[in-house]
């Protein structure tokens, strides 16, 4: 009697993709939550890993993507050492070395991109608070706006001369800025960037970012406290964004995301306040179709 055969189709098993947290958010930003659910509708296995997990084993996922390791600030040479031993980390180690110092506020100023004006000084610096005016001071490595803070002179000068100083005293280089009021009101524009399929950063979706410094510095993170809205960036915001991009001393084809935020000058022109390429918050909550695009995007890296 002939016998039979049967072959059993042998399934590929799932991709695996590491959305990189940290112990304050071990379930993710909620931001990130429409990102995670786009990437398992498109039936990858996706886990929210803490970046200092001492338990991960980076080179189990195949992807690794940076998104709220938000504690890194006190221990930024801990992170970049564990970002350069992650096999396939988006955005990459280099780019963090560079991003997470906002001197390079300084390079890209130096190639003419339109920058907020800032006055940097190190430890082991001075510096004199100017006579009149609203200012902010905060270190160049910080996120969430920890230690940051706005200061009216000349009768905040002594807050705000304290301020650099207890940066300084720590070993942390401080940086000045002018506050744009044009952030009361217009707010800032933040303008997110995703890679595409030839490799280019494509403009994705834009989010109105409401005011956030009120006084002196509390010395804390908290996100939560953003005013986020959808906005349709203008021609001019989409230009300088652009101008940005083309400035990144790095190859966009290394790059996953990128977000450009902007704020109105004292002339209404649009100026960067921050380039964000580490660990931005990308606004999935105010633009869900967004997140399907990310994930389109992971697909074809894996």
């Amino acid at each position: 009697m002939p016998t039979s055969t049967t072959t059993h189709a042998t399934r590929e098993p799932a991709s695996r993709v590491a959305l990189v947290t940290c112990d304050l958010f071990p379930e993710l930003w909620d931001d990130d939550f429409p990102l995670r659910d786009a990437l398992r509708a498109r039936h990858l296995d996706v886990e929210a890993v803490r970046w200092d997990d001492p338990e991960a084993d980076w080179t189990a996922y195949d992807l690794a993507i940076l998104r709220s390791p938000w504690d890194y600030v006190p221990r930024r040479d801990a992170f970049l050492d564990w970002a350069r031993r992650v096999p396939r980390l988006l955005n990459p180690a280099d780019v963090l070395v560079w991003n997470t110092d906002k001197r390079y506020l300084h390079d890209l100023a130096s190639t003419g991109v339109p920058v907020t004006p800032t006055t940097y000084v190190a430890p082991g610096g001075t510096w004199t608070p100017p006579a009149s005016g609203e200012w902010v001071v905060k270190p160049t490595i910080s996120a969430g706006s920890q230690d940051t803070g706005r200061y009216t002179l000349p009768a905040q000068s002594s807050l705000a001369t304290g301020h650099v100083q207890r940066l300084l005293s720590a070993g942390r280089t401080a940086m000045i800025q002018p506050y744009l009021t044009a952030v009361d009101t217009a707010g800032e524009t933040a303008l997110m960037f995703f890679r595409d399929t030839s490799g280019r950063l494509t403009f994705s979706h834009a989010a109105r970012k409401g005011p956030m410094l009120t006084g002196p510095d509390e010395g804390k993170i908290d996100p939560g406290s953003e005013e986020i809205s959808a906005r349709q960036p203008s021609a001019a915001e989409l230009a300088v964004a652009t101008q940005v991009l083309a400035a990144i001393p790095f190859d966009q084809a290394s790059l996953l995301y990128a977000r450009v935020d902007l704020i109105p000058g004292p002339d209404g022109a649009p100026v960067l306040l921050e380039l964000e390429l580490t660990e931005p918050s990308l606004f999935f909550l105010t633009a869900p179709e967004a997140a399907e695009r990310l994930a389109d995007v992971v697909v074809t890296l894996l």
